[in-house]
């Protein structure tokens, strides 16, 4: 993993909270919190400054041979998915809350782990959809009878394999990080 574990550990307790909130609220009520998102960001931008500060020798090279500090570098991700979120909310792919939280995570991801968070994504997003479904259709749901989720039928709760893909991702990268 391309995370340096130091900041991973750093992150997470912060973090898992979060991640937590946004997964309930989504399954509750169909919605991430826009207080969320900005918790998430500002999680990054105050912890990020501390344990990737923006004057580290550890410059990154991007596409078009653009350095940057790992704290800048980081935060440009932000601004980058966030633009393809609005554009795939316009399109109709993917709810404003779900593109809003993508945009705020992905500040914490490494692209060295691009993959590696998509196959955790693809497997929480297929763990959760499964557990959804149990739970709607079984007496699970008497736990929770008025949340939002039970009665979209074509609708899923995105931010509860959202934010166990972000979870999941800071608690490897403390364990494998760099």
């Amino acid at each position: 993993m391309h995370i340096p574990a130091g900041a991973a550990a750093w992150f997470l307790p912060f973090v898992l909270p979060i991640c937590y909130y946004v997964a309930f609220t989504d399954l509750r009520d169909m919605l991430i919190k826009n207080h969320a998102v900005v918790a998430l960001a500002a999680v990054f931008a105050v912890i990020g400054l501390f344990v990737l500060p923006p004057w580290s020798d550890g410059w990154i090279s991007g596409p078009f041979s653009v350095s940057l500090p790992p704290y800048l570098w980081q935060l440009l991700h932000i601004v980058v998915m966030l633009v393809i979120g609005i554009l795939l909310n316009a399109a109709g792919i993917m709810g404003a809350g779900d593109a809003k939280f993508i945009a705020a995570a992905s500040a914490f991801v490494w692209m060295g782990d691009f993959t590696l968070v998509l196959l955790i994504l693809m497997s929480t997003t297929l763990a959760a959809f499964v557990t959804h479904r149990l739970a709607k259709h079984t007496a699970l749901r008497a736990i929770a009878p008025d949340w939002e989720s039970w009665r979209r039928d074509k609708q899923f709760p995105m931010g509860f394999a959202l934010g166990a893909t972000l979870a999941i991702y800071l608690i490897l990268g403390t364990v494998y990080g760099s």
